[in-house]
């Protein structure tokens, strides 16, 4: 956190992010709660969904985000191959039970555990202590998250090739094997907007999987080679740098996300999430329908789309204040500059 030269800054109860500024075990229980209370929305939004779902009105018609990510995996389908919500209330039921445990994970680091790892007696806990200008140290966390990423793609995959998931070419939910053809996978990175295969979908997440693993992998068994450079991180890594990367990280796929969502219908099917939008441009871009639908309602397409883009605008925003600050900017001396140090106005000077 930026302290603008004072070591002894305290922070109100509101800057939450200022409790785990540098120590590992607060920061760990902040993940630990921060996926419960993501897994808690999911449930409680699953069960809020199938409550109000109109099934006499098509689902892309009505305001939905949780059953049509749902149905677009091949869940919620009786045996018939119609889609009936059949076991989508136990997978929100499941998500709430597992927002108490990682509840209780979180409760658990944050008052039981210690603050820092680095003051753990377990000595396999010691090498997930925050050391930033430790690149040994910072090469070896990042290998475990690219690995968790890499094995959230491999069960994606297999998930379409065992289970299946629905395809709207067919209008049913089929087995889907991935097609690693890399050079495929190259060319759908220009106009990925356009991708009309579900085989080539599971090819890239088979090829992020490999990569992810593989690069986790070489992350954790590598050290650092020759010296430690500006160029390479030294000075630059900090709390508030991951933060600023980690905003910029997700800022940018959800704004992707806007743009696939907003024409793409082979991943986001017609029937889950409505037609395809127009784009338009006012003070900023956003999507509308390009069907009318009663009483003003708007499709899952418009909801989603236009809620991913703006998000993803302010996400990129806290993105560039927190890089800002964790290169030094002090943003208090330019209030200071503007308004004078208790307020007022500055008066302008020859």
């Amino acid at each position: 956190m930026q302290t603008y030269g004072n070591p002894d800054v305290t922070y109100g109860w509101w800057a939450g992010n200022a409790g785990v500024t540098n120590r590992s075990g607060k920061f760990i229980a902040a993940h630990a709660a921060h996926t419960g209370l993501i897994a808690f929305w999911a449930g409680a939004f699953t069960l809020f969904e199938l409550a109000r779902f109109d099934p006499t009105l098509p689902m892309g018609h009505q305001p939905l985000i949780v059953l049509p990510h749902l149905a677009s995996i091949g869940l919620g389908f009786d045996g018939a191959g119609a889609w009936t919500g059949a076991g989508v209330a136990n997978i929100g039921i499941v998500h709430l039970v597992l927002s108490m445990v990682y509840g209780a994970g979180g409760l658990m680091h944050s008052l039981l555990f210690p603050g820092d790892i680095q003051d753990s007696e377990i000595l396999q806990a010691k090498k997930f202590k925050l050391e930033w200008d430790n690149p040994d140290n910072q090469t070896f966390i990042l290998g475990h998250h690219l690995i968790f990423m890499g094995v959230a793609c491999i069960w994606f995959v297999e998930w379409a090739r065992i289970h299946g998931i629905y395809d709207p070419a067919l209008g049913a939910v089929r087995q889907v094997n991935y097609n690693l053809d890399l050079t495929q996978i190259w060319n759908h990175q220009f106009d990925f907007l356009a991708i009309d295969s579900l085989e080539d979908v599971m090819g890239g997440h088979a090829f992020l999987a490999f990569f992810e693993i593989g690069g986790g992998a070489f992350h954790i068994a590598t050290k650092q080679i020759g010296e430690y450079t500006k160029f390479k991180g030294s000075g630059l890594l900090s709390a508030e740098a991951v933060l600023s990367w980690s905003l910029a990280g997700i800022g940018w796929m959800a704004i992707v996300a806007a743009f696939w969502c907003s024409t793409n219908t082979t991943v986001y099917p017609v029937e889950w999430f409505g037609e395809p939008l127009a784009l338009k441009f006012g003070i900023s871009p956003y999507w509308i329908d390009t069907v009318q639908l009663p009483d003003g309602a708007h499709t899952s397409r418009a909801w989603l789309t236009n809620i991913h883009y703006y998000l993803g605008f302010f996400y990129i925003q806290g993105h560039l204040f927190h890089a800002l600050r964790a290169m030094g900017f002090d943003f208090k001396r330019t209030l200071d500059q503007a308004y004078g140090p208790l307020g007022k106005p500055a008066t302008l000077k020859d």
